[in-house]
């Protein structure tokens, strides 16, 4: 076999890759917002009630916005990159870098934090792997006073160069957008966004570009259209329609609870299994987001923060008064575009066994081999990207059948970056596999490729059922 010929050199290998890299960015990106979303969600309960746009105003109260925007903010997201490098001690480091960019400017520096807290962590680290020799009764006073040193260090450093190269950047991506607004070629972005979500880089795009550049627009406008192109509930909706109405029969089962938990819940990775299924349906999605990105953009819609998660209910509370109209007409326009459009492609591929029902046979097929392979459980981990999506519904559900079963087995859900590494069984969809098997080594992986009706739960639950007895 030649060199060429290798699977490794392949180019869907080499596809997968790329893929891989990209989530990893993704959820390092993600992580730095995931965790500050009730913050997030705060400044914009408060944007939406209290300012003069707002349902309810109030002066005094809308005294809140600008400081949580220009100062909390952009300080959590700091904190947060640090200490995803480096624990407490990176995170403290981070934030006092990331507030040198927020004195440079009054301009939000969300894209600052998610540069100077990771950079604030890695410092600290490399100084700490230097300092050695210190003496134990010294030892706390060097931490501390490297850790204030490097802070100021990177604190100057952003206020004098990183602070001022963000507001620019800032500016210019501010007037590109209005020059695309202004051309009508805004909506194309779907042509982008809706591909990378069902690669599981829908965190990455919402909170790591969209949310900044929402956030900066909103403070000087009031609103943003930002806020809706990557959270719009409504194409997945209509290809989960289209799903339940002319998909086969295993999708048609799971389908209604899917929409439930997309529209209403907000966790749109539910969605994603589906188009894996059958890829062809990725073009129902685009068709789905132009047709909902060009409403939007026609009737002036706009948010006045970030939804989180992306479900109906936190699309209309974040509108501004006499706002949810147009973002009701948009996320209709592409459901109803979207369906149309997934129909027929759903109904080609369900002649015969769908995707759908072979992908479910073949996640049987692995799920018993691995099952061969497992014995005693003491943690079972439902991974996703962020941890707070579709882990949390795939977790659910394998609990519900473990304590169903009579089964005593507590299943929880995590981020695949932050698996515990005594983790002896993970449970993950089939494109985060390879993460979740470089994450954690040594557990017995199982890969699902839907959430709700997936076999591999049953798989489970029969592999567990000797060891429960024994127990």
């Amino acid at each position: 076999m030649t060199p060429s010929d290798s699977p490794l050199e392949s180019p869907s290998v080499r596809l997968a890759g790329v893929r891989v890299r990209l989530q990893r960015v993704g959820a390092f990106l993600s992580g730095m917002i995931l965790p500050n979303i009730a913050a997030f969600l705060a400044w914009g309960l408060i944007t939406a009630l209290f300012t003069p746009g707002g349902w309810l105003p109030n002066a005094r109260l809308a005294t809140l916005v600008s400081p949580m925007l220009v100062t909390l903010l952009p300080i959590l997201i700091g904190f947060s990159g640090g200490r995803l490098v480096y624990g407490l001690r990176g995170g403290v480091v981070g934030a006092l870098a990331t507030v040198g960019a927020i004195a440079s400017s009054d301009v939000p520096m969300f894209i600052a934090a998610m540069a100077m807290g990771p950079l604030g962590g890695w410092v600290i680290r490399r100084v700490d792997e230097r300092i050695t020799a210190v003496p134990a009764a010294l030892q706390m006073l060097a931490a501390n006073f490297s850790a204030a040193i490097a802070g100021i260090l990177l604190a100057i450093a952003a206020l004098v160069a990183v602070g001022p190269a963000v507001t620019t950047a800032t500016n210019a991506l501010g007037r590109a957008a209005h020059g695309l607004t202004s051309a009508a070629l805004l909506p194309l972005i779907a042509l982008v966004i809706e591909p990378a979500k069902v690669l599981f880089l829908n965190n990455a795009i919402n909170h790591g570009i969209l949310a900044p550049l929402g956030a900066a627009e909103a403070h000087s406008t009031g609103r943003s259209i930002f806020f809706l192109l990557e959270s719009n509930p409504g194409p997945g909706l209509g290809l989960l329609a289209a799903v339940w109405i002319a998909g086969g029969a295993a999708a048609r089962q799971s389908a209604p609870g899917a929409m439930l938990v997309h529209f209403l819940g907000g966790i749109h990775e539910i969605y994603f299994p589906y188009v894996l299924m059958q890829p062809l349906t990725l073009l129902a999605l685009v068709v789905g987001g132009l047709a909902a990105n060009f409403v939007f953009v026609v009737t002036g819609a706009g948010l006045v923060a970030t939804p989180s998660p992306g479900s109906i209910f936190a699309e209309l509370a974040m509108a501004p008064r006499g706002g949810a109209l147009p973002v009701i007409f948009g996320i209709t326009a592409g459901a109803c575009c979207s369906f149309a459009a997934a129909v027929p492609l759903v109904r080609r591929a369900g002649a015969g066994a769908t995707a759908a029902d072979l992908f479910v046979a073949r996640d049987r097929s692995r799920a018993l081999d691995v099952a061969a392979k497992f014995g005693a459980t003491s943690t079972i981990v439902f991974a996703c990207d962020a941890g707070m999506g579709s882990s949390v519904i795939g977790a659910a559900m394998l609990q519900r059948k473990l304590r169903d079963a009579g089964i005593e087995a507590q299943v929880t859900h995590s981020a695949i970056a932050e698996l515990p590494p005594d983790a002896t069984l993970v449970v993950v969809h089939e494109s985060l596999a390879e993460r979740a098997r470089a994450a954690a080594p040594r557990a017995v992986l199982h890969v699902v490729n839907e959430f709700i009706h997936s076999p591999v739960y049953d798989t489970i639950v029969e592999s567990l059922r000797p060891i429960s007895r024994a127990s």
